[in-house]
């Protein structure tokens, strides 16, 4: 094996490794993280302690570790937390995954908010043929009713397929192929920007129908409300659960008291629909118009794969959890799709453009009353909040293309509350811009919105067939049966939305899918260069050219250190003192003061240490290790794991390479990687002032500035965190892949 093969390169020119331990002027064993019982998740905002690794105190001027973040006291820290609410460890995951009740809200909250405007984008485009036009609602309503229940079954063999989470992506990708799966991404993630984007533009709709006087101050408060529901998902999942949970329930409380008393009214008359007003038909009744119909009508549908795709933030047993509150957001959205359709049919309600039609049906059935006022507040707060929908899938997709090396690997790191907080800042962004650039007009929006999900739709449903044709388990024949259904009237609404109306927007859905597929591509075809480029090769092994020389100063344990270790001396053992115990009084003891101003010093006064940040054992690091050693000062490799497992296998690899250097292993319980290397770098700061530190790091250095962005910046954020350290060195050996890229 190569690996091995550059060990016993190593071992014939490195000194002993022996000589490398003896020779480390501190003790790398500073400690660990405090175990997960002892560290109790906050509520409410309260910020919880954490103390640095080993529980060490650090010197005055270095100030006290909150959260897990090392450095001087700075308001940023504690002003994130008290937002926030505190890190919570990785263990914590399990806490905080979502029971059904809670999930219903959270994941149904676009689908069934979508009541609120779906009904009214398919009116609006039949009300242009008049009278004739408004004939065909419930026919058309009735096709996207069989569409809803058919995706929804289609979804159901999804979840039973993909029990750790199915989402357009993952099946496009493992039944059709790499292309397709991306295009699949691309509509989820288009479709997951509008439906910020709508939801919140609906929901101002919903407000100024009732407070007209806000109209002109709609894109100011759109805006703010994205900026509170990105702080709300920022807390983690289940915080966000339990904010839009009531919205959501009351929402469907509303509407269902609103057709029940629409068909009450209806009843008194033997359900004789009400004449519509007299409209002016601009159009004529055809078969482009009812198309056009069907596919705004559709934008109701929005949604509805949320559930599939976030499998694994369910309660265990997950996928059976899921499957259930699917089947219940399925038969919640078709009874107050149906429902709306049927009421509006009855009380002849045309759109308008001063008032939504919700509100126009809560006039007539209670009035401008609390009843009134109770319908348009639920109707308001779900649309504003129904955007939670995207906010927890979109950075799913993202991690997951962030996985397969389809996007930059930011992605792939879960935020202090459990969150993908990357991904939930980007959405943020991103649909403040969209709603911002149309005025927050949903009739300007919706053109864009069917396209994305529909093709997402399509793809997952194709996939699903390709599945159960390859597998033919068992009822498989049924299973293939549904889905080859939903992918027939799925792939028919995307092609309807694309052509009736590319002119009014859909193009740049379309633009915006294509430039996608191209930037992924691009993204992944650099990581497989550098890949290629950091893989070891046999012909060019990275040795130092010389290594460490023994020196009588060395940190070889004499007899006294011996015998304080095996807990005796000389006379016999002793009282039993815990080794930890011993070195760090001795180190209280021996310390100098740290010196309140730095003074100059002779090249003979300086000692020190180099501490080589190693991630895995390839040409990068290789080349770092070897210029650490060549100096011929003490080394010491340091590696960050986020899990047990991750550090067993990191030190197999260490092993098989030789164990030429000292290693320490660092766990880190927060998912992050910087904050464990400068609490650590700080330890060993704390343990010999005196000495020079240099902190190594491999660094990939790209052609294009357009590169750097997919590799993170590390060493910068390294220099400003122990930038307040004195005697602190950091630098960086670069690995050029120029050639590769």
């Amino acid at each position: 094996m190569l690996l091995r093969q550059v060990g016993q390169e190593w071992g014939r020119v490195s000194a002993a490794r022996d000589a490398w331990r003896a020779a480390l002027p501190v003790d790398p064993d500073v400690g660990s993280y405090p175990d997960p019982a002892q560290i109790v998740p906050a509520r409410f905002g309260r910020i919880v302690q954490v103390p640095p690794l080993g529980g060490l105190p650090l010197p005055a001027d270095v100030g006290v570790v909150e959260a897990g973040a090392p450095g001087r006291r700075r308001p940023g820290p504690w002003l994130r937390h008290a937002l926030l609410g505190a890190p919570l460890r990785s263990t914590a995951i399990a806490r905080e995954r979502m029971r059904k009740t809670v999930a219903l809200p959270v994941l149904s909250a676009d689908a069934l908010s979508s009541v609120a405007y779906g009904p009214e984008a398919l009116l609006a485009v039949l009300v242009l043929a008049g009278t004739a036009g408004l004939a065909y609602a419930v026919p058309v309503a009735g096709a996207i009713v069989f569409l809803m229940l058919a995706v929804g079954l289609s979804y159901r063999q999804t979840i039973r397929a993909y029990p750790h989470g199915g989402g357009s992506y993952i099946v496009a990708t493992d039944n059709l192929g790499r292309v397709p799966g991306l295009m699949a991404a691309a509509g989820l993630l288009t479709d997951y920007v509008l439906t910020v984007a709508v939801s919140v533009s609906s929901g101002m709709a919903a407000v100024t129908s009732a407070l007209p006087g806000l109209a002109g101050d709609v894109v100011l408060i759109g805006l703010l409300v994205i900026a509170v529901l990105l702080a709300g998902n920022l807390r983690g999942v289940r915080q966000a659960g339990a904010l839009f949970a009531a919205p959501t329930y009351a929402f469907v409380i509303a509407v269902l008291a609103l057709v029940a008393a629409g068909l009450y009214d209806a009843a008194g008359r033997d359900f004789q629909p009400v004449p519509a007003p007299s409209t002016h038909a601009v159009e004529g009744v055809g078969l482009l118009l009812v198309m056009r119909a069907f596919a705004s009508g559709s934008t109701a549908m929005t949604g509805i794969e949320a559930i599939s795709n976030a499998v694994p933030a369910f309660e265990p047993v997950a996928w059976r959890n899921a499957r259930t509150t699917l089947s219940w957001m399925i038969g919640l959205l078709v009874t107050l799709f149906a429902g709306t359709i049927a009421v509006v049919h009855l009380s002849g309600v045309v759109p308008e453009s001063q008032e939504t039609v919700l509100s126009q049906l809560a006039h007539l059935s209670f009035g401008s009353g609390g009843m009134y006022i109770f319908i348009q507040a639920a109707t308001a707060l779900v649309l504003l909040l129904a955007a939670n929908t995207a906010f927890n899938d979109f950075p799913r997709v993202l991690y997951l293309l962030a996985r397969d090396d389809h996007a930059p690997r930011i992605f792939l790191r879960l935020g202090d509350r459990l969150a993908f907080s990357n991904g939930i800042i980007l959405l943020s962004v991103l649909a403040a811009v969209i709603f911002a650039a149309f005025d927050g007009k949903t009739a300007s929006l919706i053109p864009l919105y069917a396209v994305g999900v529909f093709l997402a739709f399509t793809l997952s449903q194709c996939g699903m067939v390709v599945h159960w044709w390859r597998r033919r388990d068992r009822h498989w024949r049924k299973s293939l049966a549904f889905n080859a259904t939903g992918a027939v009237l799925s792939a028919v609404v995307f092609i309807t939305a694309g052509i009736t109306k590319f002119t009014e927007g859909a193009w740049l859905a379309i633009l915006t899918i294509a430039l996608f597929l191209l930037v992924t591509t691009r993204i992944r075809r650099h990581y497989d260069a550098v890949r290629r480029a950091l893989r070891l090769h046999a012909r060019s092994i990275e040795i130092p050219g010389r290594t460490l020389r023994a020196r009588p100063e060395t940190r070889a344990p004499g007899k006294e250190e011996e015998a304080e270790e095996t807990g005796g001396g000389a006379e016999g053992p002793s009282e039993r003192v815990p080794v930890r115990k011993r070195r760090v009084e001795r180190r209280e003891r021996k310390k100098p003061e740290v010196p309140e101003e730095e003074r100059e010093e002779t090249p003979e006064e300086i000692r020190h240490l180099s501490v080589v940040l190693v991630d895995e054992l390839h040409q990068a690091s290789m080349r770092a290790l070897a210029y650490a050693a060549s100096l011929q000062q003490p080394v010491l490799a340091l590696h960050v794991s986020p899990s047990d497992e991750d550090a067993r296998r990191f030190r197999e690899s260490w092993q098989l390479w030789g164990d030429h250097l000292p290693l320490r292993i660092v766990i880190s319980p927060y998912r992050a990687i910087v904050t464990p290397l400068i609490s650590y770098i700080e330890q060993l700061h704390h343990q010999r002032p005196d000495l020079t530190i240099t902190v190594i790091l491999p660094e990939i250095v790209v052609r294009h500035w357009w590169h750097r962005i997919l590799h993170s910046p590390l060493a910068a954020r390294l220099r400003r965190a122990l930038r307040p350290l004195p005697k602190i060195v950091v630098t960086t050996v670069p690995f050029h892949v120029y050639g590769a890229v």
